[in-house]
C-alpha cells in the first residue's frame, strides 16, 4: 500500500476511554516538542517511544494506554506531541464511521462522513507528511538516546504512528524493538526493511491493512534472523488497539489482547 492510498473513514472512528492519566504532559528537553511521559525514572533501562494515531497524545485513550504499558511492563514511556497540538478533533471519533458496537449509519450519514474525511484527514496528512514528521521522530529518538539513564529503546505506533514505528526499526541506528498496531500507509518494502524484533497487531476487518497485506507482511518477516510476528485479531477493525468501546466485551478484549501482545513483546526484546 502506498503512503496515501486507502484513506477511509475508519481512521476517524472510535470511542473515548474513561480514566485519569497518571503521567505528566510538558516540554521534552530541547526538542521543541511537548510530550506525555509516564513511568518510573528507574525504568529508563526499557524506554518506549509511543507514536500516536491521528488523534494525538492528548487523547485520554493514548495516555491511559501509555500508563498501562508503563505500569504493567515496567517501562518508561514517552509519547511526543509530533503535530504540535494540531491533531484531528476528538469530536470526530464517533461521528464519522462507527465501530462494530455502534448502529450502522444510513446512506446520507455515510455520504456526510466521506465528505468529513476529505475535509479533515486529507489536509492534515499534507501538513504532517513524512518530510515534516520524520525529522521530529528522529529528534525525539536523539533526545532519548542522549539520556545516560536510557538503556534499550522500543517504538510502538498506532495507525498513522505505526508506520513511523516501523521506520524507526531500520537504518543505521534503529531502535531495539518495534510494535505497530494496525499500521496505516506502511509499504511492503518498509515492513520488509526492518532490522530489529518487530511485532504487528492487526484486525482481519481492518480497512487500512487487509488480511492479504497482513499475510504479505508475515511472509516478509518470516525469514528474519530476529523475532518477528504478525498477529491477526479476528473480527477486529482499524483502531481496535486504542479506540474500541471499553463497554463492549469483544472490543475491550481485542484492545487488551493488543496491549498484552505489546507488553510481552517489549519485555522479551528490550
Amino acid at each position: 500500500m502506498s503512503n496515501t492510498e486507502g484513506i477511509s473513514s475508519c481512521c476517524l472512528s472510535g470511542h473515548l476511554h474513561q480514566g485519569t492519566p497518571k503521567g505528566k504532559f510538558g516540554p521534552l528537553g530541547n526538542t521543541g516538542l511537548d510530550a506525555y511521559v509516564t513511568g518510573e525514572e528507574s525504568n529508563k533501562s526499557k524506554t518506549v517511544i509511543f507514536i500516536p494515531d491521528i488523534f494525538g497524545v492528548k487523547l485520554p485513550n493514548a495516555q491511559l494506554l501509555a500508563d498501562e504499558y508503563a505500569e504493567q511492563g515496567k517501562f518508561y514511556v514517552i509519547a511526543p506531541d509530533l503535530a504540535n497540538d494540531d491533531w484531528i478533533d476528538h469530536g470526530l471519533l464517533k461521528s464519522i464511521a462507527p465501530q462494530k458496537s455502534d448502529p450502522e449509519p444510513g446512506m446520507v450519514e455515510k455520504a456526510a462522513g466521506t465528505a468529513k474525511v476529505g475535509a479533515a484527514l486529507g489536509p492534515w496528512l499534507v501538513r504532517h507528511r513524512e518530510g515534516v514528521t520524520k525529522p521530529l521522530v528522529e529528534k525525539v529518538l536523539e533526545h532519548v538516546r542522549a539520556d545516560s539513564a536510557t538503556g534499550k529503546i522500543g517504538a510502538v505506533g498506532f495507525c498513522w504512528g505505526g508506520r513511523y514505528a516501523i521506520l524507526l526499526g531500520q537504518g543505521d541506528k534503529p531502535v531495539d524493538a518495534v510494535v505497530a498496531n494496525h499500521p496505516s500507509f506502511a509499504t511492503d518494502d518498509e515492513i520488509a526493511g526492518v532490522t530489529v524484533p518487530t511485532q504487528i497487531n492487526v484486525g482481519d476487518a481492518d480497512a487500512m491493512m487487509s488480511v492479504d497485506q497482513a499475510k504479505k507482511a508475515k511472509e516478509a518477516l518470516a525469514g528474519k534472523s530476529f523475532k518477528a510476528e504478525v498477529n491477526i485479531i479476528p473480527d477486529a477493525v482499524h483502531g481496535f488497539a486504542v479506540r474500541g468501546d471499553q463497554n463492549n466485551d469483544k472490543e475491550k478484549k481485542d484492545k487488551d489482547t493488543a496491549a498484552e501482545n505489546t507488553i510481552k513483546f517489549f519485555s522479551a526484546n528490550l
